[in-house]
């Protein structure tokens, strides 16, 4: 059997961040050989991942970005079990390197990322290191990008929400952009305007409006009139053009896009929020 020193521990610490006691068992399983001990220390996250896969990881860090054209946008979402290891500087590390990658490669979809060659091995391989180091669950959650001839990004104050705007013209104004990005993240639209929401949405809040009527006692015959009164209320809560504009709530969204261009549209957006 090889005789470990500290220093040999302390070795394997800097080439991997493991843990002291974690990189000495990890010498001492492989008798000494270091890339075995880094394999185990591997082996050791992949079985905390699939230890922890059921567990809620309801924090992290959402990152927008904008690719230097501003023609492309992207949102990422690398979640955790805890505030503390978001916290962390392997943890910030690791999401900011992912947002990094994805804003210069700009990969189509989450699984994508997941398999893109980050520091020469995948994502998701650099991940389960972490998990095998910080020994709670961790994912890249969710990704978004929109492609458009002006995209902005919103990055709200501790990165646990971020949104992506798309408009239909390069010219418009940056502080446009970003007043509509905050508006997104204060006020959580669920589409651009009242045809593009879900006919599932629209079909559950008649069925809503209704049974409310109902319980309040209202004539059956009244009741699909009264539902279609809440569901454009909910188009005026719920929808991106026909919310109240939060900068000045006098006007609607729509209204103020058109006092700044008549032609100027929104064309596509995306918000990611810790735990949703």
């Amino acid at each position: 059997m090889a005789n470990i020193t500290a220093t040999d521990v302390n070795k394997l610490r800097q080439m991997t961040g493991a843990g002291m006691m974690d990189c000495k068992k990890a010498l001492v399983e492989t008798d000494g050989d270091f890339e075995k001990a880094i394999d185990f220390l591997r082996k050791k996250g992949q079985k905390v991942a699939s230890n922890r896969a059921d567990r809620a990881a309801n924090e992290g860090l959402v990152i927008a970005k904008v690719t230097p054209d501003a023609k492309k946008a992207i949102v990422v979402m690398v979640s955790c079990e805890t505030d503390f290891v978001a916290k962390s500087d392997d943890f910030i590390k690791f999401a900011n390197d992912v947002a990094a990658y994805a804003i210069a490669n700009l990969p189509k979809s989450v699984d994508e990322l997941k398999l893109a060659n980050l520091n020469g091995r995948t994502v998701e391989e650099n991940l389960t290191d972490l998990i095998g180091k910080v020994g709670e669950k961790m994912e890249v959650a969710r990704y978004e990008i929109i492609e458009a001839p002006k995209t902005f990004a919103y990055n709200h104050a501790g990165n646990r929400l971020a949104t992506i705007v798309a408009f239909s013209k390069e010219n418009t104004p940056d502080n446009v952009g970003k007043e509509i990005a905050m508006q997104i993240a204060a006020m959580n639209p669920v589409s651009i305007d009242k045809g593009d929401v879900d006919p599932s949405i629209v079909e559950r809040e008649i069925e809503i409006g209704k049974d409310q009527a109902r319980q309040e006692g209202k004539p059956e015959e009244m009741l699909e009139k009264i539902a279609l009164g809440k569901l454009n209320k909910f188009y005026k809560e719920s929808t991106l053009l026909n919310q109240d504009f939060i900068r000045d709530t006098k006007k609607s969204v729509s209204q103020y896009l058109t006092e700044v261009d008549k032609e100027l549209k929104v064309t596509a957006f995306k918000r990611l929020i810790l735990g949703a």
